[in-house]
């Protein structure tokens, strides 16, 4: 049986996320190991049904995967650039008397 995947995946959208699961999980479990649906998940892979393939997977490793609509926000060094920055700072609570 394939390996575990790791516990978080972050995505934009959840097209995104099955593409992710579909190319870095689904697609590295060896066919033999999906028996009479080997067929129909590489099928789903390559005409890009990416969530048909990601529940074949589920169906067969019986690992569920939660996915959360509002999930952690991904910040980038941009982000530090603008808002909390500068004059804007000082106007936090932290600042407040």
């Amino acid at each position: 049986m394939h390996d575990d995947p790791p516990e978080v995946f972050v995505a934009d959208d959840l097209d995104v996320l099955h593409r992710v699961l579909a190319l870095h999980v689904v697609a590295q479990v060896p066919g033999q190991q999906f028996g009479g649906r080997a067929q129909f998940v590489r099928d789903a892979l390559l005409e890009e049904r990416w969530a048909d393939a990601v529940v074949a997977w589920i169906d067969l490793t019986g690992v569920a995967i939660d996915v959360y609509e509002h999930g952690p926000e991904l910040y980038t060094a941009e982000d530090g650039e603008g808002e909390l920055s500068g004059l804007s700072l000082q106007f936090t609570p932290l600042f407040e008397e």
